[in-house]
């Protein structure tokens, strides 16, 4: 039996990806960057490479990670921003020394240097986080309905009515919910 590492589940948007890094948080969670070493991969596979990560700087991700779900839940759910939340999100964007440049095909990414930290990475990850919450962005913050999952994510679907997180786990497991309980009314029937 091999104890493989769940995999990353990444979205379009950087900050939503990031709190996706906890998932099934109302069931039996899921953390997918238990260790330093995962939070490097999970920054690198995001555009974001640094070369290490110390446990400390693990728990400083987390706490921004839980910082910017908060906030999206609020922003989700109609509510007011939560400050504390507010102050993780700025706190961490005030930090980050990153760039934004302009690609030859005229989207925008982050460039971090070669002596770029974790604390840069987050630092563009709050960034992410403020312009998707103050909505600059042509979308909407959504939670996932699946009562164990409530996961935030960024809808830009023309509709805006998006009901999963990700249709391949979430939004698979309603529908085969939904057919099981068909099957099993058809038969009592």
């Amino acid at each position: 039996m091999t104890d493989r590492l769940p995999e990353f589940r990444l979205g379009s948007v950087l900050a939503t990806s990031f709190t996706g890094t906890l998932s099934e948080r109302h069931g039996d969670a899921i953390e997918r960057i238990p260790t330093p070493g995962r939070l490097v991969d999970w920054l690198q596979v995001s555009g974001l490479d640094v070369q290490s990560c110390t446990s400390t700087q693990l728990e400083r991700a987390r706490a921004l990670r839980e910082a910017i779900h908060t906030a999206a839940t609020a922003v989700a759910q109609h509510e007011h921003l939560p400050a504390s939340a507010v102050e993780v999100i700025n706190d961490f964007s005030a930090q980050g020394r990153a760039t934004s440049v302009l690609t030859p095909d005229g989207t925008q990414r982050w460039q971090l240097n070669r002596q770029s930290s974790v604390t840069d990475a987050l630092g563009v990850i709050a960034a992410d986080a403020i312009s998707i919450l103050a909505g600059e962005r042509d979308g909407i913050l959504a939670l996932c309905e699946s009562p164990t999952c409530q996961a935030a994510f960024f809808d830009s679907s023309q509709s805006r009515s998006r009901r999963w997180c990700e249709m391949n786990t979430c939004g698979n497991r309603a529908k085969k919910a939904r057919f099981h309980a068909s099957r099993a009314r058809n038969a009592s029937a």
